[in-house]
């Protein structure tokens, strides 16, 4: 846990301690990066507001060496500030507002998808819900029905599958799908969307798999996780 709240940290702890978890405290930036970096752990409780480096410059640094799961934890709860931290790497948000209970079903929550992810990744198989893509085999299916797709579009998804649960801008959308020599351009990021949506029978106002995070990018949301947010 990276905070600075001295007095929330030992709440925290002492909480969590007797249900099998073992917590380290960092209360600056710099110490809890450092900590963070090591491989050590299981997830990460990082607060926003921290004086020196605040909590979106240690993700942003801790996102280049690790993928492991943080909550963001911060007294500041509106939408920029959720969306910047999510987009910057975050598996999920929390305002101190919260209860200990609803706490530990996030962190078990997180932990959770991450092994999905990991397990995911060893495979080269994503899933989300009824949504499944093989990268080895080139196929999507969504239940027992295969996708037509096109080379960018399953890019695209790919992409989105990969990140399952984590905001994707659309400039990181274009960077990744150009590593792969396709030509596209900001607003086309829409159009191919859009096309992908039909494909898996996504209500663009209520869509189960694609979401747009409005100013921002799109996000792949899992149906079958309750706990997923954007």
């Amino acid at each position: 846990m990276i905070d600075d709240d001295r007095k929330l940290c030992g709440l925290i702890s002492d909480y969590l301690t007797p249900l099998g978890w073992r917590v380290e405290v960092r209360h600056t930036g710099p110490e809890g990066l450092a900590e963070a970096c090591t491989g050590n752990y299981e997830v990460v409780i990082l607060d926003v507001m921290m004086p020196g480096m605040d909590g979106f410059a240690v993700l942003r640094e801790l996102r280049k060496k690790s993928d492991v799961p943080v909550l963001m934890l911060t007294a500041m709860g509106d939408e920029a500030d959720r969306i910047a931290g999510l987009e910057t790497g975050a598996d999920d948000y929390l305002p101190k507002t919260f209860s200990v209970r609803e706490l530990l079903a996030r962190l078990r929550a997180v932990t959770r998808r991450h092994a999905q992810r990991a397990e995911e990744k060893a495979v080269g198989e994503w899933t989300a819900g009824e949504l499944r893509l093989c990268e080895e085999t080139h196929t999507v299916a969504l239940g027992d029905q295969p996708l037509d797709l096109t080379a960018l579009e399953f890019a695209l998804l790919a992409e989105l599958m990969r990140g399952k649960g984590r905001v994707k801008s659309r400039e990181q959308l274009i960077e990744r799908v150009s590593e792969r020599r396709f030509d596209i351009f900001d607003r086309s990021i829409d159009v191919h969307i859009s096309a992908l949506r039909k494909k898996l029978g996504d209500d663009p106002k209520e869509p189960r798999f694609i979401r747009t995070v409005r100013g921002v990018g799109y996000v792949l949301a899992d149906p079958s996780s309750n706990s997923s947010r954007a």
